[in-house]
């Protein structure tokens, strides 16, 4: 996720004297208000709060400054800053399976896990490394939030989180606007820049209605999918399991759809399969390949086998493992359920019947 650095406690009042000849000036930062010894360029500014620059994202009065005007943009009295950070949140080609090509392709990402794991609630930075690791996973989810950049010892999400062996996918996660949900996606596409991460040009769209159902927006999920893709980016797309929105989204140019399998952390599973098998159907008839992900609410790896079952092309999921009794066997669980529901839907099940069917021959009994 974005989250804002720490910079140290808030202080109405300079420590220290400006410089001879500068006059301090008063900006508002991550919504308090700081004293800086003169009007400091941003990149001025980020060496004086001792941040890297290749590890944040900056903002003046709402308006984002690429890593390449740090050094020409001066903060002035007033200006309002957000700094933001992300917190947590080559193998050989095969012949194609049963069910379709084994690479999932998104926009310009090609993946041959299907199952996609976030970074948050982890009780330690250890634990999550781990239990990424355990998952097989290539795509991980990072939230875009004001918050800490270091955890309480100094360490930083990217130090347990390796850009070079993971796809980061930042999310918009709890933005309950379509304004906060493109500042936010705008602000991880310019974190991503800077680390060189090839996810840079994707974002996971959430709009969120309230927070005590965290239930998609709809009108504001469709409209900043539209605006995010005028933008240049690959938007996959956060909704409810209603098949006509399902549409419309990809009528708007998302990438992928994602439908909840149920509320967020809720570990219900898939309530609604038919409803799943709508949207595949629906999303899929002029375009087979196109990629439809099971997003949110899954429990415990039979959840993962079902919707893969279904015919969907990978599941979304973060609490079912960081808050398992066991996250790393869990995580180990989700892995092997992803792929042996997928290998379970191209094998085509036996229909269910009413009644018994014998497996055994009746021809050639010895009573008979």
């Amino acid at each position: 996720m974005l989250t804002q650095p720490s910079i140290g406690p808030a202080d109405p009042s300079p420590s220290v004297p400006p410089p001879r000849g500068l006059v301090a000036v008063t900006i508002t930062l991550n919504g308090d208000r700081r004293e800086l010894p003169g009007p400091l360029s941003v990149a001025e500014a980020l060496r004086h709060w001792n941040l890297r620059p290749e590890l944040v994202a900056v903002e003046v009065n709402r308006t984002l400054v690429p890593r390449v005007r740090h050094a020409e943009t001066t903060l002035s009295d007033g200006d309002e800053v957000e700094v933001v950070t992300l917190v947590g949140g080559g193998a050989p080609d095969e012949a194609p399976g049963p069910f379709g090509p084994d690479e999932l392709t998104i926009g310009s990402h090609r993946f041959r896990s299907r199952l996609f794991v976030g970074t948050g609630k982890y009780a330690s930075m250890e634990l999550m490394r781990d239990c990424l690791d355990a998952s097989g996973a290539e795509v991980v989810t990072v939230a875009v939030r004001r918050e800490r950049l270091f955890d309480a010892e100094g360490r930083n999400l990217l130090d347990y989180l390796d850009p070079r062996r993971y796809t980061i996918l930042p999310n918009t996660a709890g933005c309950f606007s379509a304004e906060e949900a493109l500042r936010t996606a705008r602000l991880g596409r310019e974190l991503l820049e800077g680390l060189g991460n090839p996810g840079a040009d994707w974002v996971k769209l959430e709009v969120l209605s309230d927070p005590r159902t965290l239930l998609p927006d709809p009108v504001a999920t469709l409209r900043s999918t539209e605006v995010l893709v005028n933008d240049g980016f690959s938007v996959l797309c956060y909704t409810s399991d209603d098949p006509v929105m399902a549409r419309h989204l990809k009528a708007a140019g998302a990438a992928s759809v994602m439908p909840a399998g149920s509320p967020i952390g809720s570990g219900q599973g898939v309530l609604n399969p038919n409803n799943i098998r709508i949207i595949l159907e629906d999303l899929k008839a002029d375009d087979p390949a196109y990629p439809v992900i099971i997003d949110a609410g899954v429990g415990t790896a039979s959840d993962v086998a079902i919707a893969m079952e279904l015919g969907c092309d990978g599941v979304l999921l973060n609490t079912g493992i960081a808050r398992a009794a066991d996250p790393i066997r869990m995580a180990h669980a989700m892995r092997l359920a992803c792929e042996a529901g997928r290998l379970a839907g191209g094998a085509g099940r036996i229909p269910r019947t009413l009644y018994a069917t014998a497996s055994s021959p009746t021809e050639g009994m010895i009573h008979r």
